[in-house]
């Protein structure tokens, strides 16, 4: 049977002879005025459930995920200001109906259905998805449901602290603000979501500021899977670093007070809290779910006799605020309102093209201050002994590192963070005496967690900062990669271009490290990273490559808000010579301040005619040792360097292409999933040259003697080069 209509005439029935669900009498702060507002939040919220199920039945509305149950969240919403930040569970539309009953202007139920109806016009994700959030009220979109979005709000009320102290020239957020998270009891399991607490806990037992609320919806399932009783009080009740708070969600006054005083202790100490809100879940899970195939038909009828619109109702009409005619006018007043709005937002148009879906993958350009670059009196006090050594061939570690110290003192608002990044310098010393010179708020050594690592650089860019976050190598990024998809790349995506997270992800990665590690040190695989739509990924192959491509991966993110990830080859961090030890010919002077390597263009060493070797990272490196010999055996070969893995540099690459008779792809990735494959693609359908690929083999990176035997070689690639000339002619 549906249970919707079930709920709802129930509740119609129930009101009508005052038979309420029993409960605790009203007491609390709470005002007459503000209860109603929170009732008729609720009643919203209940309206446009049942209307999204209608709209589905007759093909206009699509898949959704209801908030009936959940409605107490209104009066959190209450006891929060619109200012705090709030990162919002899938349930919460009562939430964000009363914070719209906070700032004037908002029209909340035709932006919802808007929603439900795909529409373009709908204000938050352009009809890319149903989505609760706002710009106007400061609702981040969430597409999570798993409770991702925690790792980002901790970060986002770790600025909050940041920013007073050293605010960014693009803060979004109030000294005095809090961020607020919400999620369900099942997620509360997820590892990201543990990551979150623990990362809130160890951040607070230090007594660092962090006002961060984290408010778990319990309603005892998850699906088809029940939360045990007592799980979450027994987790969080004397969590180390965090605060616990609990109300019946079924109580709009009780919750009201509690989320009050949990909202004040956060805003007054700084400190985390938890909130555990008890809450029941009508109608099941999502869509077309029904709980009885899963649930006895007594459960789902117990969860339904305390529906929380019912028991608003009893304390209403137990207050003298509203009579049960009121209470059910309002309800009844509300629904047909929606379904009103409902048709119209039904005629509004849609997305049609893959163009106009793609349109907010690329974050807008925004107008950043005017710079100069750091003053000369600045960096000569920064440098040091070093500007001397400037001028000098140095290593690629040592030419990054220098480019970041010019670019943090360039730019304040730059903060890096990750594993060993202060202190010891970084694990290959690449972030050397940044933290000395530039405070150990600005360079944080974080906990041993790769989600967090990259949750607080996401939530540090919503408060306008430009977090620089080092995941230590590429392969620790598997444990946290859904960060960068599922959080970074679809924010913009989902907000019509209204919200993004500007930063720049470094990771050390990449094979041939002699003797080191095996596959968690050598990780040749960036396929991850280059199927996230709208992520730039850039790998420079030497020092001054890589300081010139840093620079410009700043600017994209500064400027033009764009989430890239710098890949820097750990085997060239000291390498010196090309091809003879004591040549020094790998190493490089540092550019100088202000230039840049720009996006999208490549390097070409050499105007061999013969034959061209596409390649990047570590593949440059040996390409120009195997171009050498190349040259000794008769065959003129140019060596492009792609800089830029993804996207693909196309229109350069073609055109570096020009007057070659063959093209050789050098992949240092691996032969399935590896960048040759595009890149041999490209060339079938670009050009007319003959071409052949040398790549990784399919397999793990092992240590000792055998650290690169599945990777190409300088001899691979003369090899290859030959044969692919021989064929040619």
């Amino acid at each position: 049977m549906d249970r919707a209509a079930i709920v709802h005439e129930n509740f119609l029935r129930r009101v009508a002879a005052g038979d309420f669900p029993a409960g605790q009498a009203p007491t609390g702060p709470l005002t007459r005025e503000g209860a109603v507002s929170i009732y008729r939040s609720a009643c919203l919220s209940r309206a446009l459930d049942r209307q999204a199920r209608a709209m589905q039945a007759a093909g206009q509305g699509f898949y959704t995920i209801g908030s009936s149950g959940h409605e107490g969240m209104a009066a959190v919403a209450a006891a929060l200001r619109p200012t705090d930040m709030a990162f919002l569970h899938y349930r919460d539309a009562a939430f964000q109906i009363e914070r719209g009953n906070q700032v004037p202007g908002q029209t909340m139920a035709w932006d919802m259905l808007l929603s439900f109806a795909a529409s373009a016009d709908d204000p938050i994700s352009g009809g890319r998805h149903k989505v609760l959030g706002s710009k106007a009220l400061n609702i981040p979109p969430q597409t999570s449901t798993i409770a991702s979005h925690l790792p980002k709000a901790v970060g986002a009320a770790y600025s909050l602290g940041l920013a007073r102290r050293r605010p960014p020239p693009f803060r979004q957020l109030p000294d005095d603000g809090i961020v607020m998270a919400s999620f369900g009891d099942a997620s509360a399991n997820h590892a990201s979501a543990q990551a979150a607490f623990n990362t809130a806990g160890w951040t607070a037992y230090q007594s660092v500021p962090l006002p961060m609320l984290f408010v778990c919806e319990d309603n005892g399932i998850g699906i088809s899977t029940k939360t045990p009783d007592g799980w979450i009080k027994a987790s969080f009740a004397q969590r180390p670093g965090l605060t616990y708070f609990a109300a019946d969600g079924l109580d709009i006054y009780e919750t009201f007070r509690v989320a009050s005083e949990a909202a004040q202790f956060v805003r007054q100490r700084r400190k985390p809290a938890f909130l555990h809100l008890g809450t029941v879940r009508l109608y099941g899970h999502a869509g077309a779910d029904v709980p009885t195939t899963y649930l006895s038909r007594q459960e789902v009828e117990a969860e339904e006799a305390q529906d929380p619109l019912l028991h608003m109702a009893r304390q209403l009409v137990e207050t003298g605020a509203l009579t049960p005619a009121e209470a059910l006018a309002i309800y009844t007043e509300t629904g047909a309102r929606v379904a009103a709005v409902a048709a119209e937002a039904v005629t509004r148009p849609r997305l049609t093209d893959a163009a106009g879906v793609m349109a907010s993958l690329i974050p807008p350009r925004r107008v950043v201050p005017a710079s100069n670059g750091p003053a000369p009196e600045a960096r000569a006090e920064l440098f040091g002994h070093d500007l001397k050594a400037m001028d000098e061939p140095q290593p690629m570690s040592r030419l990054i590192n220098w480019a970041l110290h010019d670019l943090m003192l360039e730019h304040g608002e730059i903060v890096l963070m990750g594993e060993d990044v202060g202190r010891k310098g970084g694990v290959y010393g690449v972030t050397q005496k940044l933290s000395a010179r530039f405070g150990r708020d600005r360079v944080i050594d974080t906990l041993l967690d790769e989600q967090s690592i990259l949750g607080l650089g996401i939530g540090m860019a919503h408060n306008g900062f430009l977090p620089i976050p080092e995941i230590q190598f590429l392969a620790y990024l598997h444990n946290a990669e859904d960060q960068l998809r599922g959080e970074a790349a679809t924010l913009p995506f989902f907000s019509n271009g209204q919200y993004t997270n500007p930063m720049v992800v470094r990771i050390a990665g990449l094979g041939y490290q002699k003797g080191f590690g095996g596959h968690f040190h050598n990780d040749n695989s960036v396929a991850v990273l280059r199927d996230i739509p709208g992520l730039i990924l850039a790998c420079p192959s030497n020092g001054a490559e890589a300081a010139l491509m840093l620079r410009e991966c700043v600017r994209l993110a500064r400027e033009e808000q764009r989430l890239v990830v710098f890949l820097e080859p750990i085997a060239l961090y000291p390498m010196r010579d090309l091809h003879a030890a004591g040549d020094g010919l790998w190493m490089h002077p540092y550019p100088l301040p202000g230039e840049r390597a720009a996006f999208g263009e490549v390097a070409v060493h050499g105007s061999g005619r013969d034959l061209a070797i596409i390649t990047f990272g570590n593949g440059v490196y040996l390409a120009m040792q195997a171009q050498a010999r190349l040259a000794e055996a008769g065959i003129a070969a140019r060596v492009i360097d792609l800089r830029w893995l993804s996207p693909l540099p196309e229109e350069a690459l073609v055109a570096a292409l020009d007057g070659c008779e063959a093209a050789l792809v050098v992949d240092e990735t691996r032969r399935t999933g590896g960048l040759a494959e595009a890149l041999m693609a490209l060339l079938h359908e670009r050009t007319a040259l003959p071409h052949a690929r040398l790549a990784a083999d399919d397999s793990f990176i092992a240590t000792g003697p055998a650290y690169a035997a599945t990777m190409p070689s300088a001899d691979g690639i003369f090899a290859a080069a030959t044969a692919l000339m021989g064929s040619a002619a």
